[in-house]
């Protein structure tokens, strides 16, 4: 078996040596794993007259085929199953049953082969895809958790909460082994949905973490509960958001709130990750509050930047669709896989100017493209609209407390046109007049429509709405369009 060079530093190794040590790295795993174990990519492969050593660029990777979730339709074809035959060959398993047994080399196959935990892609617009890990992964997901505290500049002595809801979601269990793989104080309290936002307050009110680590909503939820309960958390330092865009409107309200309570000093890190990856890329800690991009683990993955519509590689530095190749999972494992993510600032291998390390980053703001297609991008009165603009817009609006985005058909028709309501909260002393006329004014600016009606709500009752606590992911964007097929099936059985 062929040695691989030695894995360059993840803090300061130069983008040359990092470019050469994945395709050497990129080449040995297909070959050595995935190729012979993935019912899929052995196929793929074979069909398409592709060896590993004809590998020898990053130009020569981007002509094989993309991964899409169209393809994920049979999860198993995916999930890497060894040939033992083929494994009792290896140099490895043979001087590890050598030096110390078969029954040594058995546990050496099982820790590496066999699935202990699966998580799986959310669902909401298509069934959840599950996504199994082993052994060997539990120890990757460790390595990018502790990234993720290092970025953060985290310390082991502080005491760090983890809000992410209990679910087979990467979210909660990147948080779980981040704590794990720093080895630190992490607690787990299963978000809303097991102590409900007061249940929460008080369990952060006897701890007083250094750390507070959660989906954005509810993390600002909870600490604008708190203020307004009067408590005082006095020793937050950080807190990392995962699971959903950050808007810098949002980042300024938490810095606010977590000064109102007795954290004047407190930096706002996003995270950006998901399912397919088994691992997440944390924004850095330094001097400036100024996001610098999220820092990729080149050791681990070998991320790519498209065209969308080609397919095409595009500089470094250009907005592109985000593609991701793990190169040392196990388990479930996707090749040249399409977020559908775009990143607007593309991929970079400059020294982080906030932190200093020289991993290469993606520069936002992402936009969740995948998402987009499905619910936020449609022809209202005849204009197409992108929603995640609207997202940032909503969460840099001054006076606005809380928000959701609500599809309709005109008169629940299906047939009909489509409408845009929007449920907002304002802030205490705002005049709601003002504020909705300031949100039509730039709602128009952004997308040349304007919210077809504006409706007021309390702070509880829009919570409950957006299922503050109760849902994993809470809901900002609902589609409640009625389908055309149900449309016409009931004109139908009226006519």
């Amino acid at each position: 078996m062929k040695l691989l060079p030695h894995t360059p530093d993840w803090n300061a190794s130069p983008p040359e040596v990092w470019k050469h040590w994945q395709l050497v790295q990129l080449r040995d795993y297909l070959n050595r794993r995935v190729i012979p174990f993935s019912a899929h990519y052995g196929r793929l492969f074979k069909e398409h007259g592709i060896h590993p050593l004809d590998i020898k660029s990053l130009e020569d990777w981007s002509r094989v085929p993309l991964t899409s979730k169209q393809d994920l339709a049979n999860p198993r074809d995916f999930v890497l199953m060894p040939n033992e035959a083929v494994l009792r060959r290896e140099p490895g398993m043979i001087f590890t049953a050598l030096l110390h047994g078969k029954n040594a080399a058995k546990e050496q196959a099982e820790a590496e082969f066999r699935p202990i935990l699966l998580t799986s892609t959310t669902g909401r617009s298509a069934d959840p895809v599950p996504f199994l890990y082993t052994k060997h992964d539990l120890h990757n997901l460790d390595i990018s958790g502790t990234r993720l505290m290092l970025a953060g500049r985290s310390q082991r002595e502080y005491r760090h909460i983890n809000l992410f809801p209990y679910a087979p979601h990467l979210a909660f269990w990147l948080a779980h082994h981040a704590g794990l793989g720093f080895g630190t104080f992490m607690l787990s309290t299963g978000g809303g949905k097991t102590l409900g936002t007061d249940g929460n307050i008080k369990l952060i009110d006897k701890i007083q973490p250094d750390i507070l680590i959660g989906m954005p909503t509810f993390i600002y939820h909870v600490l604008r509960e708190a203020h307004e309960t009067g408590k005082r958390w006095t020793n937050l330092k950080r807190i990392v958001l995962g699971g959903e865009k950050v808007a810098d409107g949002l980042r300024a309200r938490l810095r606010d709130l977590a000064t109102a309570l007795g954290s004047p000093d407190v930096h706002v890190m996003a995270t950006y990750g998901f399912t397919e990856a088994k691992m997440a890329f944390p924004e850095c800690v330094g001097e400036s509050h100024e996001a610098s991009g999220y820092h990729l683990s080149p050791d681990l993955g070998l991320v790519e930047v498209i065209d969308p519509k080609t397919g095409e590689l595009v500089p470094d530095g250009r907005p592109g669709e985000i593609v991701f190749t793990p190169l040392d999972a196990r388990g479930t494992v996707v090749l040249r896989y399409r977020t559908g993510d775009i990143a607007e600032g593309g991929l970079t291998w400059e020294k982080c100017p906030n932190c200093g390390r020289t991993c290469p980053r993606l520069l936002g703001p992402i936009s969740r493209v995948s998402e987009v297609r499905e619910l936020h991008i449609d022809k209202l009165k005849g204009t197409l609209v992108n929603f995640n603009l609207l997202e940032h817009l909503l969460d840099d609006q001054k006076g606005i407390a809380a928000w959701q985005i609500e599809l309709r058909k005109r008169n629940d028709d299906a047939l009909e046109t489509d409408e845009v309501h929007l449920h907002l909260t304002a802030e205490p002393g705002v005049h709601e007049a003002d504020l909705e006329l300031a949100v039509s004014r730039r709602f128009h600016e952004a997308t040349e429509i304007t919210p077809n009606e504006l409706h007021f709500h309390t702070l509880a009752e829009l919570r409950d709405q957006l299922g503050v606590g109760r849902l994993l992911k809470e809901e900002k964007l609902v589609d409640h369009r009625p389908k055309a097929h149900t449309a016409a099936s009931h004109v139908a059985l009226s006519s």
